[in-house]
Order: C-alpha cells, then sequence, then structure tokens
C-alpha cells in the first residue's frame, strides 16, 4: 500500500492535486498548515469518492518541529508521489522585510521541499515520482520579488541535480514552473494589472495541476507550464540580463502580495 504526499494541500493548486490524484485512484496523505481547513477537505474529498483512503496531518512545513512530527507520523508508510506545492509568494522590495518573514519564505519555500523530499526518499516505493512545484520567477533575477525568485530557482535547480542522481534508480523528479494561477483574490488582482498578458499567461490550477502531472508519467524533468509562458521563457533567454532586469523591475515594482 503507498500514498501520494501532498503538501500545500489546503491551497488552490494543492486542492486540485488532490482532487485529480485521488481520480486516479492514488491513496492520498495531505498536509498544510490549518488542521480545520485538512479536515475539511478530506470530507470534500470522501463525498467524492467513498471508502477513499486519505491521511492528513496538520503541519507548518517551514518549522523545523512540525516536520519532525509529521515525519513520526508518516514515518510507517510508503510513498509512490510526493508533491511539493506548498509555499510563500510574498513580493515586495527586499527592505521592507523582517527577520521573520524572510526566514518564513525561504523556509516553506525551499527548505521545506527539500526536507520533504528527503523523507520520502528514504521512504519510496520502487516506482517513485517527485513534482516540486516551482515557477518560472525562478529563471530571472528578479527585483522587488527576489526572495520568491531566489527560493524557486534553487528549488528547479535542486530537481534537476537529484534527478541525475537518482537516475536508474526508479525515481521520475519533475520540476514544473508556471506562471501565475488563478488563485486568492489579489492574487486575482495581481492578474488583472497584467492587462492582456495576464489573461494570456495565468492557468488554472486544474490546468496547471493536469500539465504537472502529464509531465511526470512523461518522466519530463523540466516543464514551463502554457504556452504563453514557454514563449517568455524561450524570448528572455536572448535578452542581455541588464536589460531583462530593469524590464522586471519596472514592471514589479508596481504591486505587493504578502497574504502570510
Amino acid at each position: 500500500m503507498t500514498y501520494t504526499l501532498i503538501t500545500g494541500a489546503t491551497g488552490y493548486l494543492g486542492r486540485e492535486f488532490a482532487v485529480q490524484c485521488l481520480g486516479r485512484g492514488e491513496k492520498l496523505y495531505l498536509t498544510g498548515r490549518s488542521a480545520d481547513r485538512l479536515v475539511a477537505l478530506k470530507s470534500r474529498l470522501e463525498e467524492r469518492s467513498a471508502g477513499s483512503d486519505i491521511k492528513i496531518f496538520a503541519c507548518d512545513l517551514s518549522d523545523e518541529k512540525q516536520r519532525a512530527a509529521l515525519f513520526s507520523d508518516a514515518g510507517g508508510l510508503t510513498f509512490s508521489r510526493l508533491i511539493n506545492v506548498a509555499g510563500a509568494d510574498i513580493q515586495k522590495p527586499f527592505a521592507d522585510y523582517d527577520e521573520h518573514k524572510l526566514t518564513f519564505q525561504v523556509r516553506a519555500n525551499l527548505e521545506g521541499a527539500l526536507s520533504m523530499c528527503l523523507f520520502c526518499l528514504a521512504h519510496r516505493a520502487p516506482d517513485f515520482k517527485i513534482i516540486n512545484v516551482s515557477s518560472v520567477c525562478g529563471e530571472y533575477a528578479m527585483p522587488y520579488f527576489a526572495v520568491y525568485s531566489a527560493t524557486k530557482g534553487a528549488l528547479t535547480s535542486f530537481s534537476l541535480a537529484i534527478a541525475k542522481e537518482y537516475r536508474g534508480k526508479g525515481v521520475t523528479v519533475t520540476a514544473v514552473l508556471p506562471g501565475a494561477i488563478h488563485t486568492r483574490p489579489d492574487v486575482e488582482e495581481y492578474i488583472r494589472t497584467q492587462g492582456i498578458w495576464g489573461k494570456i499567461a495565468a492557468k488554472t490550477p486544474q490546468y496547471v495541476a493536469a500539465k504537472a502531472l502529464r509531465a511526470s508519467d512523461k518522466g519530463r524533468k523540466k516543464a514551463v507550464i502554457g504556452g504563453a509562458n514557454k514563449a517568455l521563457y524561450y524570448i528572455l533567454k536572448c535578452v542581455p540580463h541588464g536589460v531583462k532586469t530593469a524590464l522586471i523591475a519596472k514592471k514589479w515594482s508596481k504591486t505587493t502580495k504578502d497574504a502570510f
């Protein structure tokens, strides 16, 4: 008996991964920061699929002690899939951070994901898949989104590195790079301010989850989600760094996000 472990399961994208994995007949181990939201999610999923095997455990992945408690709870299980969704998309000038918010974002976006990979790899099934939800933002140096882009760039790099380390060992690692996703009201407002580009490039959680699972099934190491995002990804490879950074700074200095 093997499980799919999904972090950030109560968020918009995490919930959609849970729905789609449940539809594939997978047994679920779901984690998120809110115990109440996990209970509600489990109830909704069980209504969709009576008799499904769903385990939940509340955990703030930025907290090492809470991760240790999760590992103790899940230590007797075997995992066939890990989907790292949990993270914090805080967007603001670096000078506006305090130490607490800085360490929280770095730990939630990077340390927590790496820690979950280490744990699940030690408790993996013979055929094991990892999906690390990174971002196209991790491909660029992004003024006013510096911490987020740095952590996502590191997560992508890590994913590609361990994909090589575990090659031929029954492990598939896929870094998924979406752009904006239709989720919270503040994110929707950000998408609206992007005008026509926001309408073209932003995708629904359903779309992103489906594309991510398909990329993982195909054994892809890196998947940029959405045609517009792919086009921009390749175009910006040809743009000089200074020009690219200046354009990003001009665009991203106009908005902030801090829902955490």
